[in-house]
């Protein structure tokens, strides 16, 4: 039997830190889902279709994924998609009470979902895309924390939103 899991994210961009996760959640499940969230109280930089090709250029070479998006309820998505678990990343301290209580109660309304989490790289401790974007709004150095595909199209919004 097919094992799938979810790695749920918003992903506005895609970091070093997530592909991190997604590279230690590929060697433990058949399938990961890497499924990007419409969340409607966020404003995101790319649109869902941006942040698609984004992610499948950065991990074109890693088997075993699939890039989807979703709205509404994780736990409805995952039963729709046959899904075994779901996948957090746990960057520090501070990341886990509000992922623990979300286990909870997914695990409360879907008893058969298991929430896995993951530690990335602990050079990935401290990332995550909202300073990526801020540091690339300011013509601050993103190479070292997101893909090359990602830098270059960080690149090209900022500079957009400048000529306008």
């Amino acid at each position: 039997m097919k094992r799938i899991a979810i790695y749920p994210g918003t992903f506005d961009p895609i970091t070093n830190g997530h592909i991190d996760i997604v590279k230690r959640a590929v060697n433990l499940f058949d399938e990961v889902l890497i499924a990007i969230s419409t969340n409607l109280s966020k404003k995101p930089l790319f649109t869902v279709d941006e942040r698609t090709a984004l992610i499948g250029q950065a991990l074109r070479h890693v088997k075993g994924i699939k890039i989807v998006s979703f709205t509404g309820l994780l736990v409805d998505f995952a039963d729709e998609m046959n899904a075994d678990a779901i996948v957090r990343g746990l960057r520090a301290i501070s990341d886990f009470e509000y992922e623990f209580q979300m286990a909870l109660v997914n695990r409360k309304i879907n008893s058969r979902l298991t929430t896995v989490f993951l530690m990335p790289h602990e050079k990935f401790t401290y990332l995550n895309s909202t300073i990526v974007k801020e540091l690339a709004h300011f013509g601050g150095k993103v190479s070292d924390f997101v893909p090359s595909n990602v830098e270059a199209a960080l690149r090209g919004k900022f500079a957009k939103n400048e000529s306008s």
